[in-house]
């Protein structure tokens, strides 16, 4: 299993969860900075559902059910490439691309810039279209 440790594809995994954790407390920060959420509210169950009034707060939270959306077939791609020892090609620009486009796609979600951030979502599949070709080759 020493080649998959090496592996670009297992490399971008790793940046993966430390960009997800970013991107969680990014958007708990935002929520709590919000000052219509109290931290007493965020602590607890949210039973609730209380929304934000917070543009950038939504944005985020939004774009992180995004993420969320593709992160497990990513998961599996990255992993499935690393057992089968199909590492590297098109795989590894795969994961790249859709790592480089989540980055840019919160960005300009965050942002709120419209047809661009479409546009590198498409971006972002493409990369997992890509991994699924080397996997599938």
């Amino acid at each position: 299993m020493e080649a998959a440790a090496a592996s670009v594809e297992i490399l971008v995994l790793g940046l993966s969860v430390a960009f997800l954790i970013a991107h969680i407390l990014a958007q708990a920060l935002a929520l709590d900075l919000s000052g219509d959420i109290s931290v007493r509210y965020l602590l607890g169950p949210r039973d609730q559902g209380r929304q934000t009034n917070s543009v950038l707060a939504g944005r985020l939270t939004r774009a992180l059910g995004n993420l969320l959306e593709t992160y497990p077939a990513f998961i599996a791609l990255a992993l499935a490439l690393a057992v089968t020892g199909k590492t590297g090609g098109l795989g590894a620009t795969g994961a790249w691309l859709w790592f480089a486009a989540r980055i840019v796609y919160l960005g300009l979600y965050a942002a709120g810039v419209p047809v661009l951030r479409t546009i590198v979502w498409f971006v972002s599949l493409l990369g997992l279209v890509l991994m699924l070709v080397r996997l599938m080759a």
